[in-house]
Order: structure tokens, then sequence, then C-alpha cells
């Protein structure tokens, strides 16, 4: 039979094997790979480039209001390895989201992260649907944290009369993001209607209907 030392020993090192496996991305093998987003290599993530700099280190996007004047009231700005190539193999980015009063980042999921919000200024109601099929939502205010675990359907709606924003962090250089509604309304090729129209529940005119407002304005 084991020792007590030696199944604390076996425990811990499972554990620590199950938390690596979580881990949202690969973890890195170098001090850094900066992203040569121009390389035509595919890896899991972007090629190594031979000549870096500060500037691949350093983005100043987050520092002022996105413009908020579209359909939805609100604009993400990300901070992810597209726009900061330093951060190619490290495991985590950011975005920063403005909403217009009454303004709404649609329902939408992230496939490769966890997401941490922190409140700059305003106040949201905000939540997430679990696949048990209920919505976990709360308001929150300036100064405060809400998470929305990875993969899980979210939003966030400014229901105020003022702007508000949050920073958002993910375990991931480059989290993806699938907004449901334009996901299935205007994929390309399309969803056959027949498919939308009795997963909804509605006819195929209004599924056409509502891809027309999803479409993209010229």
């Amino acid at each position: 039979m084991m020792s007590t030392k030696s199944s604390l020993l076996a425990l811990l090192a499972l554990l620590f094997l199950v938390a690596s496996s979580l881990a949202a991305d690969p973890d890195m093998l170098q001090d850094l790979c900066v992203a040569d987003l121009n390389s035509t290599v595919k890896v899991n993530g972007f090629a190594c480039k031979a000549n870096v700099s500060e500037g691949d280190f350093f983005f100043k996007g987050l520092a002022t209001p996105g413009a908020t004047n579209n359909t939805l009231g609100s604009l993400v700005t990300g901070a992810n390895v597209e726009k900061i190539p330093g951060l190619n193999t490290l495991g985590v980015s950011m975005a920063r989201i403005d909403y217009a009063p009454g303004g709404l980042n649609p329902p939408h999921t992230h496939p490769r992260a966890t997401e941490i919000i922190f409140v700059l200024y305003g106040t949201l109601d905000v939540g997430f649907i679990t696949t048990a099929n209920k919505l976990i939502t709360k308001n929150i205010t300036m100064g405060e944290v809400f998470v929305f675990p990875r993969g899980l359907v979210h939003f966030q709606k400014n229901n105020g009369h003022v702007p508000a924003a949050v920073i958002a962090a993910f375990n991931s250089q480059l989290p993806g993001v699938q907004a449901i509604a334009a996901t299935l309304f205007t994929a390309s090729p399309p969803v056959p209607d027949v498919v939308l129209a009795q997963a909804f529940q509605i006819s195929t005119e209004e599924v056409e209907k509502i891809k027309a407002g999803l479409a993209p304005k010229n």
C-alpha cells in the first residue's frame, strides 16, 4: 500500500497536471515569441519573428473611448496578439468596451477564454447563461468586477442615461468571439432559412427580415 506521504505527493502531481490541462493557451517554451503577423506558416498561434522591438509590446488603443454611434451603441477595442505581437504565447489579452446610453454588447461567446471585466465608469446590467439554461445576472457599477466563464453566452447592457466603459481581461492571447445573432444570421455561406425558421419557430420570411437587418451597411 502507498504511504500517506506518497499518496499526498501523487494527489499533488495529479492536481498539477489537471491545472496545467485547463490553461486556455499552451505554456510558453521561451522568454518571448513575438508574432510574425505576415508569416504564412500555420501553427497554433503565430510564428516567431527574428527582429524584436519595444513597439511589439506596446499598444495605446485602450486609452481613449471608442465611437459608439452604431446600431448597438457599443464598441469593443481589442488588445490581443493581432494588436500586440509580443503577446504571442503569453496567454493573456485585454479589451476596452465602450457603451452609449442604452448601448448593448450583444449575446456572444469567447470559445478560447474566460473573461473578467472591471467597470471604469457607468453602470451595466451583465449576465451569462449556463449550460443548464440558468441566467446569472447582476447590476455592476464603477470599480466593480464581474466574470464570464469560458465558452458561455454572455452580454452587457447599459440601461443608464450616461456612457459606460469597462476594461476586459482574457486568459488567451486571442480569445475569439462569436456574436450569436450575427453568427447564425450572417454566416457565409448562409445557414439555410428552413434551419433557422425551425430552430426559432418563425417563418422563413421572418428569417429573411432578420438577415436583412443584420447585413453590413454600406
